[in-house]
Order: structure tokens, then sequence, then C-alpha cells
């Protein structure tokens, strides 16, 4: 009789699960969406349905900034740095990973990004020398490889550690 009530709670526990799907979600994880615009270094802008879009930073990296406010200058490399990752992403169809974190409080989608082929767009900006590492835990996956890749962009001078 317990074997019973058992198997009929794990059928009604499994059919709940799955009727309540991912439609609650407001981007699920490896969800693939196009790129509308890029507006600095590490942060762009996606289609996430029909007339719907919404902001996406990069988990893990810190591209200079290429609006001035009260408080920043315009960063130097910010405006190679975007050019960049338009290059890389813009129009593209790119795929979003999350860590523990999915939005920061601007309310920005945080994602580790990925292209069609494979390519790491996160650790592409930082090897290229376009980006610096910020690891803002508890989002700190790759931070690691990011840390690599920032002293191999730096020893080799590429992008924004090249000498003048």
């Amino acid at each position: 009789m317990t074997k019973k009530f058992f198997l009929l709670f794990l059928f009604l526990f499994a059919i709940i699960d799955l009727s309540c799907g991912s439609g609650h979600q407001r981007n699920a994880p490896g969800e693939y969406h196009r790129v509308t615009r890029v507006i600095d270094g590490d942060t762009f802008v996606i289609e996430t349905s029909p007339g719907n879009e919404e902001r996406v930073r990069l988990i893990g990296v810190d591209a200079p900034e290429t609006r001035r406010t009260r408080n920043r200058e315009v960063g130097h490399y910010a405006e190679e740095s975007k050019a960049f990752l338009s290059k890389m992403i813009e129009n593209q169809m790119v795929r979003l990973v999350y860590d523990v974190n999915k939005y920061d409080r601007y309310q920005r989608i945080l994602a580790y990004v990925y292209l069609r082929n494979g390519t790491f767009v996160n650790a592409e900006q930082v090897k290229r020398g376009y980006a610096v590492v910020m690891t803002v835990p508890p989002n700190v996956e790759h931070a690691e490889t990011f840390v690599r890749l920032q002293r191999e962009a730096r020893e080799n001078n590429r992008g924004l550690w090249r000498e003048n």
C-alpha cells in the first residue's frame, strides 16, 4: 500500500513539474536570441520576442564606457571595444548561459554568451584586450579563465594593453 502511494505521489509530482514549464521564466538558459544592437563592449540588446527587447551584460568582464556620465569619462579604448563586440555579435543569434544571479540591479540579464560556432564571447573580449576582468560573486564560474586570458592579453600587448 505504501509503495502505491509513493508511486502515485511521484507520478503527480512529475506531472506538476512538467506542467510548470519554462514559460514563467523571462529567458531560459541556453536559449538563442538575436542581438539587435551593441551598447558598449560588455552590454548589448537582444530581441526576446517580436517587439520586446532586453539588455544583456556579459558576466565577468568590464569594458570601457562609451558614454560620459556625471561620475565617469569615456573610457580609453571604448570605441574599439564596442566595435569588436559589434562585429562579433550584432545581428547574430547568441546563446545565453546563466550563473547564480540572472539579473543585476539594473535588471539587465547577466550571461555567458556563445555564438552558434561555440565562440565564448565573454572570453574573446578579455583575450583580445577589449575588456578587463570584473568578478562579482556569486557569478564566478569562469573567473579563473578570465584572469588567465587577461594576463595573456596584457603580456602580449593586445587591445587596451597596447603600449602607445
